[in-house]
């Protein structure tokens, strides 16, 4: 059914087909055929230098403390996957929340004792935007973890390069100089010049009727 949709109708020359995956073990050869899904790419975990672009654009939207070293974390997550760092900016961002709601019910409690003791406080007290801390992230990792084991990877690296041999990628193809003709462009538009003439010398716009 989801080949018959590919191939449809009509022909489809604005529309791209994007499949993905973390199980290729399971996929139905048919899908793998060429002219299928013609380009099939294995993209492995991040690396150090993704690993701190994930970081900050999961934290783009957040107050994070000057102090926060995201170096240092993306060096510490080797091994994680995107949805694993996702995960710990998220926790942080909890513990960060909690840590602000209680801040607040601290405050209204001290209000609400002064003013039973009948002293005043300043209505406009600032009400601080919660910053994502060292300790948030401290916190957080102490229940981070890799969701993608060393046996994965090494199962989808061998599937990766099953894969490209079956496919034949990576072929060292090269087309034959011909005999008597010096290699090079020179000899190939000879031997095309040669060609043409023996067969009868075809005109260029024979070629496009």
């Amino acid at each position: 059914q989801l080949l018959t949709e590919m191939d449809g109708m009509n022909s489809k020359k604005t529309v791209f087909i994007i499949g993905a995956t973390n199980r290729p073990d399971i996929i139905d050869p048919a899908l793998l055929r060429p002219g299928r899904l013609d380009q099939l790419i294995y993209i492995p975990l991040p690396d150090d230098a993704s690993r701190r672009q994930i970081f900050k654009a999961c934290l783009r939207k957040s107050p994070v403390a000057p102090d926060v070293d995201l170096d240092l974390l993306s060096k510490v997550t080797n091994g994680f996957s995107g949805a694993d760092i996702t995960e710990i900016c998220q926790r942080a961002c909890k513990y960060a929340i909690r840590e602000s709601i209680e801040q607040d019910i601290r405050r209204e409690a001290e209000h609400g004792a002064s003013e039973a003791a009948g002293e005043l406080m300043d209505e406009d007290m600032p009400d601080p935007v919660p910053a994502l801390t060292r300790a948030h992230f401290e916190e957080a990792m102490k229940y981070a973890r890799r969701s993608v084991s060393d046996g994965d990877i090494r199962k989808y690296q061998a599937f990766a390069q099953t894969l490209q041999q079956s496919r034949g990628f990576g072929s060292d193809f090269r087309f034959p100089d011909a005999p008597g003709t010096e290699a090079g462009t020179g000899g190939s538009a000879a031997a095309g010049d040669a060609a043409l003439a023996s067969a009868g010398a075809v005109d260029d716009d024979d070629l496009y009727a």
